[in-house]
């Protein structure tokens, strides 16, 4: 078993985490591996279908804050590319449902907010080694 799964802790990430998380409201899988998270519900850019996905999460102000770095790869996460085509989103953190509206830091701010998430989640700076792309930085600000 992974070193973070055990038979009373399974591990989550994926749907099993967004299943569990909107079932208990949070209750399981808003605090994972010591950080939190949200579930982000953007519409597909091509089906128009809402999809939940489970993101690790920051705070600046009243906005979150994720960071689209499909641990590196090459591409962007299709939940980044739903959100470009269709920047009004929901998020749900814990117990509360949130209308937000997404955008991509950029300059100054995309660094601020790069190094408050990679404090949380200090992986993003190696995630940023793996690939040639410049991971985005996405502000959930209130809509």
């Amino acid at each position: 078993m992974a070193q973070d799964q055990t038979p009373e802790r399974p591990r989550l990430f994926g749907q099993e985490h967004v299943r569990r998380y909107l079932e208990t409201a949070g209750a399981e899988g808003h605090d994972w591996q010591g950080v939190k998270t949200l579930i982000l519900f953007t519409t597909g850019s091509r089906s128009g279908e809402k999809r939940a996905n489970p993101l690790i999460y920051g705070r600046d102000g009243d906005s979150l804050v994720v960071v689209a770095s499909k641990g590196g790869a090459p591409s962007h996460p299709a939940w980044y590319v739903n959100l470009r085509h269709h920047p009004e989103v929901e998020a749900q953190v814990g117990a509360e449902r949130r209308k937000l509206r997404a955008r991509t830091a950029t300059g100054a701010e995309r660094q601020h907010l790069w190094g408050t998430m990679a404090a949380i989640w200090p992986a993003y700076d190696e995630y940023q080694t793996r690939t040639d792309r410049e991971i985005p930085v996405v502000v959930l600000a209130p809509s």
